[in-house]
């Protein structure tokens, strides 16, 4: 087979070439750019706090900073793989850590400045980490912040008698838009007024993963507010007084608190002054951690944790500053214009501190789905990185200098809704598990080195043992399959895949709807997404079974366990175990990191049984470079900034 795509590739290129030709028209008349990528899709945001994605990760480092930056770091290893590390080559110069390790001082480096001029601030931090973490953000990564002293109970809305409060009034200067934020009001909460059935839970504070502990539904809150020398008590609600509900709890009351006089407000939550994030003063910003976190300098190199602009987001709105002309950013780069569903031009930020550093003048950031378009414009010089180049052309390219491939901390897997029938019986997502060849899909359809997965976590990390789901075993799955009620499929619905728009997706979905037929008897469609809607349709859960992908955010077993505590915004599977939620919050204070370890096993080992997701395979980097472009080094997580990069010079002529 590899012999004729070999004799026929040229005839293969020529075939597409019309499409790149149509694509480069599509590009208009803007002058060519120094680098050109294609990053796979058009990316959701560029709103740091709101993107999950890589491809939007890509942007966002170029176009924003954070306190520290992942850099290469070291030699590379026997696989080819150079180690990086988060260093302070970014907006902070430089960071101290107590000598118990929770508490991290940062200092902002004096020549940080904004794309509009204005110098960046430790506050700028502190708002930005703020906006990060407020429930009306609802940002999926906020529980990277959970480490930080209170960053959860503000988070999570999660109040107890006593705790300090900051009120939100119902005043906000611009109707229907979040910042600037109405006038805020701190006080003490004296009484929480909840329906009975949810009075134990609130006096509890369950803390039910990344999303629980938090009051929901109808509540009052009595808060006692300073006022001059004195203080004063006010009744407040997030819902409408009059609501039917709120007039229940007033009638059902027997308290000593007069509920004559109940003010509608926009927020009730913990007071984020008691949260470990300070700015110090205008370059000391200060972060204190709930306990020891080794991979904390990590999570500040991480995308999310960058700081938006105040000023621009409050002028223009949180769905409005991103766009060109209004964005303001404190990264190498800047958006200089956007087409949708074509490309984004980034130019050099001549503000940025380290400009002279960057050699690439302009990017274009092309959004290119068709794996198999996206080559030829690589062949044809068109491209100087594509990122995704076809599976079943990747026998043919292993060979070339230009192919650029590596193990790193990725697994491709797929996530099951637990919550529709019959995807809620573990014994079924164990027969679907068992009955997919996964050798079969790494060796015919991905073909780049992937290596089966039984596993999430991929091995050999951080001396983490890792724990096992069932092996391919059609029989097994089958009897499993009777056993939940279902002998040789019958009576099961039609279950359907749902994958976002890519060649490869689309492949292993009907390999994977071929197994499920042959091996258990089972109908199965097919439903493909383009990225933005496929990312939306996930979080709302409205799946049965869904491709997904996740790319370690740092060297830890934790990056890939600690999103499926219940109601984590990034676990959209519906599970819940009790189990599993106590030890990620175990690990996350074990100071023994043997033991550490061995939490992380058996919570694995939960997650395997029960079988909420499936996985299917880890990840090999597949990358296309041009052999002029320097400073792009294969890395555990497939990273690759931007403004380190360069072209090397076609030289002078003879």
């Amino acid at each position: 087979m590899v012999r004729i795509l070999r004799k026929y590739f040229p005839v293969f290129l020529l075939l597409i070439a019309g499409i790149s030709v149509v694509w480069a028209i599509n590009l208009g008349t803007l002058p060519p750019a120094d680098f050109v990528f294609n990053n796979g899709t058009e990316v959701k945001t560029i709103d740091p706090a709101k993107a999950t994605g890589v491809p939007e990760g890509r942007v966002i480092n170029a176009l924003y900073e954070g306190l520290l930056r992942s850099v290469p770091d070291g030699e590379p290893d026997e696989l080819g793989r150079t180690p990086t590390k988060p260093k302070a080559v970014a907006m902070a110069d430089s960071y101290q850590v107590s000598e118990d390790g929770t508490v991290y001082s940062f200092h902002i480096r004096e020549n940080a400045n904004w794309t509009n001029g204005d110098p960046v601030t430790a506050e700028d931090f502190a708002w930005s980490w703020m906006r990060f973490l407020h429930p009306e953000t609802a940002s999926e990564y906020n529980y990277q912040l959970f480490y930080v002293k209170n960053a959860q109970k503000f988070a999570s809305v999660d109040l107890h008698i006593g705790d300090p409060v900051e009120v939100e009034m119902d005043d906000r200067p611009v109707s229907g838009q979040m910042f600037p934020r109405g006038t805020v009001r701190r006080g003490t909460l004296l009484e929480l007024i909840q329906p009975d059935d949810d009075e134990e839970h609130a006096e509890e504070g369950g803390d039910d993963g990344h999303g629980g502990g938090g009051i929901s539904g109808p509540a009052l809150f009595v808060v006692e507010f300073p006022s001059g020398d004195s203080t004063e008590i006010q009744v407040v609600t997030t819902q409408d007084p009059t609501d039917q509900a709120i007039q229940s709890l007033v009638d059902s009351y027997h308290g000593e608190q007069d509920l004559t006089t109940i003010t509608s407000v926009q927020h009730v939550l913990f007071d984020f002054d008691h949260v470990g994030i300070k700015a110090k003063s205008l370059h000391d910003f200060e972060v204190t951690l709930n306990s020891p976190t080794p991979y904390f300098p990590e999570l500040a190199a991480f995308y999310p944790l960058h700081p938006v602009h105040r000023g621009s987001l409050e002028k223009h709105g949180d769905r409005e500053f991103t766009k060109p002309g209004f964005i303001v950013s404190n990264g190498p780069f800047v958006l200089r214009e956007r087409r949708i569903r074509d490309r984004l031009r980034l130019v050099k930020n001549e503000h940025y501190w380290n400009a002279e550093s960057v050699a690439l003048n302009s990017i274009d950031v092309l959004a290119i789905q068709s794996e198999t378009t996206s080559l030829n414009m690589f062949l044809n010089g068109q491209l100087d990185w594509d990122t995704k180049p076809p599976n079943t052309l990747v026998p043919m390219l292993r060979d070339r200098d230009e192919f650029v491939s590596t193990p790193f901390l990725a697994v491709y897997f797929y996530r099951i809704n637990t919550s529709k029938p019959p995807l809620d019986n573990p014994l079924v997502r164990q027969a679907l598990n068992m009955g997919i060849d996964k050798k079969s899909i790494v060796d015919n359809i991905v073909k780049g080195g992937q290596v089966p997965a039984r596993s999430l976590v991929p091995p050999g990390m951080n001396g983490h043992q890792s724990s096992f789901c069932g092996e391919y075993n059609p029989q097994e799955a089958q009897r499993l399959l009777a056993e939940a009620g279902f002998p040789n499929g019958k009576g099961l619905p039609t279950i359907e895949i749902l994958y976002n728009t890519a060649d490869s997706h689309r492949d292993i979905a009907e390999v994977i709807q071929q197994d499920w037929k042959k091996n258990l008897g089972i109908n199965v469609s097919l439903r493909n997404l383009e990225w933005g809607t496929f990312l939306d349709t996930l979080r709302i859960g409205d799946y049965m079974v869904s491709r997904s992908g996740w790319i370690g955010d740092y060297a830890d077993p934790n990056t890939f366990l600690d999103m499926w505590v219940t109601d984590g915004p990034n676990n959209q599977t519906k599970w819940s175990n009790a189990f599993y939620d106590e030890g990620i919050e175990r690990a996350k204070y074990e100071p023994d990191p043997a033991k550490r370890m061995e939490i992380f096993q058996q919570i694995e080992q939960k997650l395997m049984d029960e079988q909420p997701i499936i996985p299917i395979y880890f990840y090999v980097s597949l990358n296309m470079v041009n052999i002029r472009v320097q400073g792009f080094s294969a890395n555990l997580q497939d990273v690759h900034p931007l403004h380190l990069l360069s072209l090397e010079s076609d030289g002078a002529e003879d």
